[in-house]
């Protein structure tokens, strides 16, 4: 492969994106901005929560990585990507927008992704299928503030690896999916959005909201979740077969940096 050829994106049916929490510390801008420059797709679906409209009430952060993203997606959405755009609960505010297109991104409530072998996913961010968002409003804002404090534990953390030369790793995923009644309530979302694909008579589901990117099997349903861009930097991006993967963008960034040449030492003249 010549140097021209590695430097060319990688191309893709569909890529699937959420939870990114644009206005929040916790935001991996820089990894995403570097994805959305190293991969390319037809269609691309933000699938909620994109923008953090519950920490930018309390406190405004908007650095110009931030507004880099903004400004890629609506760069690709000009030269023909087709975005689609479904609102999460962090981002409730657009949903009044739906059947709306703004700048060539169209807003919408949920769509149905059809891949190139026939099958039709619903794509949704998931939040309806959480109870405390849904039933204990002031829970989900405190469950976000301690979140919120995880997140700023995570950033020094991995302030610290960097200085260690070592690469991002999310000490918040790895404490979170090691308490059980957090890996119970991933189960238990996990199963009720594949029932409500089962209920709608589609093949499969694409969903965010609880930070977990997963592709598996429920029951006959495929269950995909694309994950998230303060934790684990992932995304679900489909084949022009109609396979869908999840992709790991900070462990995809630690492998190519891994194979980076060194740098010639200078030797002292004696």
């Amino acid at each position: 492969m010549t140097p021209r050829e590695r430097n060319q994106p990688a191309r893709h049916r569909a890529i699937f994106l959420s939870d990114i929490h644009l206005g929040t510390r916790g935001c991996q801008a820089e990894l995403l901005l570097d994805f959305l420059r190293k991969n390319e797709s037809e269609h691309l679906y933000l699938v909620g929560d994109i923008v953090d409209g519950w920490r930018l009430k309390r406190w405004w952060y908007w650095p110009q990585a931030h507004n880099d993203v903004v400004q890629k997606i609506m760069r690709k959405a000009r030269k023909g990507t087709n975005v689609v755009y479904i609102p999460g609960n962090h981002d409730e505010a657009a949903r009044q927008y739906c059947q709306l297109t703004f700048g060539d991104v169209r807003v919408e409530n949920e769509a149905i992704h059809e891949t190139p072998d026939g099958r039709k996913l619903l794509v949704i961010h998931g939040d309806q299928f959480d109870g405390i968002v849904r039933y204990a409003r002031w829970l989900a804002i405190l469950g976000d503030w301690a979140y919120a404090a995880a997140l700023r534990l995570n950033t020094i953390f991995n302030w610290g690896r960097r200085k260690l030369g070592l690469p991002y790793w999310s000490l918040s995923a790895f404490l979170k999916h090691r308490v059980k009644n957090a890996v119970q309530f991933i189960n238990d979302y996990e199963n009720a959005v594949a029932s409500e694909a089962r209920r709608r008579g589609v093949d499969g589901v694409v969903c965010g909201h609880i930070h977990h990117a997963e592709t598996r099997m429920i029951d006959g349903v495929l269950y995909c979740n694309d994950g998230d861009w303060v934790e684990s930097c992932t995304a679900l991006v489909e084949d022009f077969d109609g396979r869908l993967r999840i992709v790991h963008w900070a462990d995809e960034v630690a492998r190519r940096e891994s194979r980076l040449p060194l740098a010639p030492v200078q030797l002292a003249a004696e």
